[in-house]
């Protein structure tokens, strides 16, 4: 299977916080046995990601905070990409509120500014991406046949 085109993830989520980052990652996972070479045996190929801080989800000129425990629909671009799922590989995708140290940490609470939080500003927060009849989470990836 060949992905190509824009690939988007649409996630229904939310944070007990006023603030989160989420995280999304396409992944191809190597067979676990994998004969044409032994050490890529279940390894976990990053083909795409991209991070959305709650902040911008409406608009990146005007950073708002969120809702506490309300679900909120997070459209995110993971970009163009092209590649080629090989037979007996899978697709992963992994969703996650933090990718420390890759990118700053999050207080999990609105401030005007992260870079100049105080401590007493970084609190614990639970993030819940739902998948439900009513919220369906999921990733447009759009597939060409070779």
């Amino acid at each position: 299977m060949i992905v190509a085109g824009d690939l988007v993830a649409h996630l229904f989520a939310a944070t007990s916080g006023t603030y989160s980052d989420w995280i999304v990652k396409l992944i191809d996972v190597y067979p676990e046995d994998y004969p044409k070479d032994p050490r890529m045996g279940g390894y976990q190929l990053m083909i795409a990601n991209e991070v959305l801080r709650s902040r911008f989800r409406q608009s990146f000129k005007k950073p708002e905070p969120v809702v506490p425990n309300q679900v909120a629909e997070y459209v995110i671009d993971l970009h163009s990409n092209n590649h080629c799922f090989l037979k007996a590989h899978k697709i992963m995708v992994q969703v996650q509120s933090t990718w420390f140290p890759v990118i700053d940490r999050n207080p999990q609470k609105f401030v005007a500014n992260i870079f100049t939080a105080r401590d007493s500003d970084y609190q614990k927060a639970t993030q819940r991406v739902f998948r439900s009849n009513q919220f369906s989470s999921y990733l447009r990836l759009p597939v060409a046949t070779p």
